[in-house]
């Protein structure tokens, strides 16, 4: 099928490995090469069968499942749920729910049912936890888990999946650890025959961690943490213009019990003047310091400021540091105008993120491959995000290195506890005191940067550049904004811009400064009489492909146009993520969840109708990124792109799948086409076709989303990229004019003084243009691989296409105090 086409051996080993791939920031993922070098395009090349050694279909034979979401609820674990059911169902094992957390496998009965392919359809899209989760003191008792084995061993189910926090995973793990002397227990008492303890002589427990706080070790991110930075952000965003109009300060409390990384995104994110966060308590003297800095943004012209406050912050000798505590403070010392919001719940609550939607999607699948894989040797693993791959760790590892902080946090060790939170951590907590705890130092360095924006809008654009302004004048830079892009830098339109002007552009969409696509080349002699009149030392591009295109433009002008001998520094910024060199674009993932909430709108809109398909046309030129990742978030039933060519015959299995689809409850199809994915079947022609085929079964709409795709409020995973981006760029180009500075002038025109700064596995590294120039296919404006092409075979199995899977290969089990860092360097 065209659409999900047959999968190769390599795809087909990726899906049941470790090594599953999936979205975004985040988020949000494992970076794989796809495609092979040289030779035809790998857009055009359509994968070949497998060459089997097993069918998947046998892996759960005889086997039975049971998931439970288990303690607070978090956005995402909807999407977990639908994932285990669907993918162990597909590998022919029984799933059942187990309704309301432990209590419900407690008390057994009703709460646990067997689970169908049709009793997860439309959860992906809901918050919260659809089968219920409670707190539960029984579980806590021998005596209740003596009655949760039986309930589970009556059922044949020796695999639990547990979806929820440290108490609910460490709970999981004692139940797997008693699990012998708990049947023993009951084979004695009667409560089970010696024949269904025999069959049921081991439990296999795999954990998903669901928890907005993100404060769990060993994982980058935890299902529910990026939608509830999207909550904050939307209540920040809103707070932030009625403190505008009233001249006021708000001190804002998020939630994170002991853990302080949604307040320090939050703070990144909205560019609020101060945080506090557990980890990092404030200097004895913070009450002074925090007076000056709302004096300062005020004088310099603010009509607001913003304070983001965690649940659990504290001071040096660990008394807690309160909203109402910071709020009384501001009042009495400055006399501003002061509220406090605490956002509780609500944090918790709404429509899960794409992220999140395609977090759960790829850990539900590897929690179902752990469990089926699992022996009686196996210990309890938690499934998580390493950099961006899917990872089993060791439950109890990861546990205790998370009650560690808890002990230097306690034993005040607070360095300890930063270094135990992880590198990432780290980096956004140093690029926010970078921001916000610095000015301007009185000494110049003597170098002029210019910054500028090439190519369509993409929102974050403002962030990275509002970063790169405030961290280049850290630096003692003259910084100067060019409006326009290429043009306006041949047409002299640059200014010299302050650290107030960029004030509150991290929340603002598109470009302040202005975007064209115009390439440099008919612009050479201009451009380069402007480098020389403005006096710029070093340039940072921000945009997409034409960014790269023009910018390896003014590398080949170099040989003729000394003024052109200058670093430059592209910072990718588009939403069809397709530049060359990395793997994530900024504004992307704004894109996305715009097509996500989209679609949700759609398939809502048929919620009276039954026996419904949209098509859905999205953005992304050549490159099917967004298709792909919004039919996982939105649940579609197919997605064509580009890169996996499709024919007739493959548009006629599609539709034959949708109809048989609507023979079941389900009445509602969604199918995905990126805007060039075949220059013959266009949007309008697939809908004529599945009309055509549908009628009397089915009835089709169809939608072009068009460029509001490009536009909104950047989410917190584009504001937080670009401004990390930003910071980033502008140390590396520091560094490089140092390098090529002789007697004054600078003269650069070396390979690695060009450079694309790109996220790699989650590692911003920087690579010279003219080496990426091999790795793009220039005529449809992609990179030759794309690692995100590793994530369709998800997307088809969960749309139940019947596929078979080699599943000779077997993850690994990692250890969490050996596992790999990041390899971001600090900033």
């Amino acid at each position: 099928m065209g659409a999900f086409p047959d999968l190769s051996l390599e795809a087909s080993k990726l899906l049941l490995s470790a090594s599953l791939t999936a979205a975004a920031v985040f988020l949000f993922l494992t970076f794989f090469p796809f495609a092979p070098k040289g030779g035809e395009p790998p857009a055009r090349k359509m994968a070949q069968p497998p060459k089997l050694q097993g069918h998947a279909e046998s892996l759960g034979a005889g086997k039975a499942i049971a998931v439970l979401t288990s303690g607070g609820d978090a956005q995402g674990m909807n999407a977990a749920v639908r994932a285990v059911v669907r993918v162990g169902i597909y590998l022919g094992a029984k799933v059942y729910f187990v309704h309301e957390g432990y209590q419900g496998l407690v008390d057994g009965g009703e709460n646990l049912k067997e689970a169908t392919w049709e009793s997860v359809s439309m959860m992906l899209q809901l918050g919260g936890t659809v089968i219920g989760s409670a707190r539960c003191q029984d579980f806590r008792t021998r005596e209740g888990r003596l009655k949760a084995a039986r309930n589970l061993v009556k059922r044949g189910i020796t695999n639990l999946c547990v979806i929820g926090g440290d108490g609910s995973l460490t709970g999981a793990d004692t139940f797997r650890a008693e699990w012998s002397s708990l049947l023993a227990e009951l084979v004695k008492t009667g409560g089970i025959t010696a024949e269904e303890a025999k069959n049921s002589s081991y439990l296999n427990i795999v954990g998903m961690v669901g928890s907005i706080d993100n404060d769990f070790c060993g994982t980058d991110m935890t299902i529910g943490t990026d939608s509830a930075l999207h909550r904050i952000m939307e209540i920040v965003d809103a707070i932030t213009t009625t403190a505008q109009s009233h001249q006021r300060t708000f001190v804002l409390e998020v939630m994170g019990r002991h853990c302080g990384y949604l307040a320090l995104i939050t703070a990144l994110a909205c560019g609020a003047d101060w945080v506090f966060i557990p980890e990092s308590p404030p200097e004895d003297d913070w009450e002074d310091h925090l007076c000056r800095r709302l004096t300062e943004t005020r004088v310099g012209g603010s009509r607001l400021n913003i304070i983001i406050v965690a649940e659990g912050a504290i001071d040096k000798q660990g008394k807690p540091i309160t909203s109402d505590d910071i709020k009384n403070l501001v009042v009495k010392r400055l006399g501003y105008d002061t509220r406090v919001t605490i956002l509780g719940h609500v944090q918790r609550g709404g429509t899960p993120s794409a992220f999140d939607r395609i977090l759960g999607s790829r850990m539900g699948v590897e929690a179902v491959m752990a469990l089926l894989e699992g022996t009686p040797d196996t210990p309890a693993c938690v499934v998580s995000l390493s950099g961006n791959q899917a990872v089993r760790l060791p439950l109890m590892e990861c546990v205790q290195v998370t009650k560690d902080v808890t002990t230097a946090m306690n034993e005040k060790r607070f360095d300890d506890a930063l270094k135990l939170r992880g590198r990432s951590f780290q980096n956004n907590w140093n690029v926010y005191k970078l921001l916000a705890h610095i000015r301007p130092p009185s000494t110049k360095s003597g170098y002029t940067l210019a910054v500028m924006n090439v190519g369509a809008p993409a929102a974050g654009m403002n962030a990275a550049v509002r970063s790169t302004v405030r961290i280049g004048l850290i630096h003692g830079h003259r910084m100067l904004a060019v409006h326009d892009g290429f043009e306006g830098l041949a047409s002299g339109m640059v200014e010299e811009i302050s650290w107030e002007r960029v004030g509150g552009w991290t929340a603002l969409g598109g470009s302040k400064l202005g975007t064209k696509r115009t390439l440099p080349r008919k612009y050479f002699e201009e451009i380069s009489a402007s480098i020389s009149s403005f006096g710029i030392h070093g340039l940072i591009i921000i945009g997409g492909f034409e960014a790269f295109i023009g910018s390896l433009e003014l590398t080949e002008g170099r040989a003729k146009y000394e003024e052109l001998c200058i670093p430059l520094c592209v910072i990718p910024a588009t939403v069809s993520n397709n530049v060359p060199g990395s793997d994530f674009s900024i504004g992307a993932d704004t894109a996305l969840n715009t097509i996500t909430t989209t679609c949700d709108r759609i398939k809502q809109s048929a919620a009276g109708t039954k026996r419904r398909v949209f098509i859905i046309e999205t953005m992304g030129g050549y490159c099917g990124y967004l298709a792909t990742l919004a039919g996982l978030a939105g649940g579609a039933d197919a997605a064509y792109i580009f890169e996996e060519g499709f024919s007739i015959r493959d548009l006629q299995k599609n539709v034959e799948h949708l109809t048989e689809k609507m023979k079941t409850t389900v009445k509602r199809g969604l199918v995905l086409r990126n805007e060039r994915c075949n220059e013959n079947y266009t949007t309008d022609f697939i809908y004529n076709l599945y009309s055509e085929e549908g009628k009397g079964i089915f009835d089709c709409r169809k939608n072009v989303l068009g460029h509001m795709q490009q536009g909104g409020t950047p989410t917190p995973f584009d504001r937080n990229f670009g401004t990390k981006m930003g910071a980033k760029a502008v140390a590396w180009i520091t560094g490089k004019i140092k390098e090529c500075s002789r007697h004054g002038r600078i003269f650069a025109n070396t390979a690695d003084s060009a450079c694309l700064l790109g996220m790699r596995k989650r590692s911003l590294v920087f690579q010279p243009l003219s080496e990426l120039k091999e790795q793009t296919d220039f005529e449809h404006r992609i990179p030759k691989e794309q690692w995100w092409l590793k994530l369709r075979p998800i997307l088809k199995i969960l749309a139940k296409y019947s596929i078979e899977l080699d599943t000779s290969e077997k993850a690994h089990l990692e250890h969490v105090r050996h596992k790999r860092v990041s390899l971001e360097s600090n900033i």
